[in-house]
């Protein structure tokens, strides 16, 4: 599926790269939607390249791998998140932060040498990428749906719980309670902290509690 220049979702065959050496072949089974997916294909932050296939909260199934590829194979549960690329070489990249790699090329609408000329995303029946950027995914088949917001929302939230220590002693606070918000929550509470939602939304107030904020 893609977004043309008139803004509707439409069905369109894109172009796929074969698998090479170190790539992964990916048949998609679930893509979260996020909602800088919709900032993106209304080019409400600019830069949009029609046709635009949005989604970076991939996951499924390997179906094919290239010849040197190490960690895994076909029939492995997997996921992407938003990086597809990277120069792998500098400094961010050595350290596994590739999210701060001046090349760092993102699951779509980044410039790549292969067909149409821009990363196409998650919309999809299957994608090819390094297995860098591949994650593996132990839950199971059934829990799969869910496991999809976690590539993008929930490394959002979950990476600045555990770079500060979040857990038992520990007092985080959840400014709004959209959909990272939620995952912030359930998250923090997961770890032990003492959770303090804050939302204007008296409608969101039981949900937050629910979740384990106070």
């Amino acid at each position: 599926m893609h977004i043309p220049l008139n803004n509707h979702l439409n069905r369109w065959i894109s172009p796929r790269r074969e698998p090479g050496p170190n790539d992964v072949k990916i048949e998609i089974a679930y893509c979260g939607v996020c909602h800088s997916d919709l900032h993106q294909v209304r080019s409400e932050w600019a830069g949009t390249v029609y046709p635009c296939v949005p989604g970076h909260e991939i996951v499924g199934r390997v179906v094919a791998v290239g010849d040197q590829v190490e960690k895994y194979a076909p029939g492995d549960l997997v996921g992407v998140g938003c990086i597809v690329d990277s120069c792998k070489h500098c400094e961010e990249c050595e350290d596994g932060l590739e999210n701060y790699c001046d090349h760092m090329t993102g699951t779509y609408n980044s410039p790549t040498p292969d067909e149409p000329g821009h990363t196409l995303g998650g919309y999809s029946q299957q994608i090819v990428v390094h297995e860098r950027y591949v994650l593996r995914i132990r839950h199971p088949q059934e829990q799969l749906a869910a496991v999809a917001p976690l590539l993008c929302a929930g490394i959002t939230t979950y990476s600045p719980l555990r770079h500060w220590q979040a857990g038992p002693g520990k007092k985080v606070g959840v400014v709004g309670i959209g959909g990272l918000g939620h995952m912030g929550i359930k998250l923090a509470h997961a770890m032990g902290a003492h959770v303090v939602a804050f939302t204007t939304s008296e409608a969101k107030r039981e949900a937050a509690k629910a979740l384990g904020g106070r």
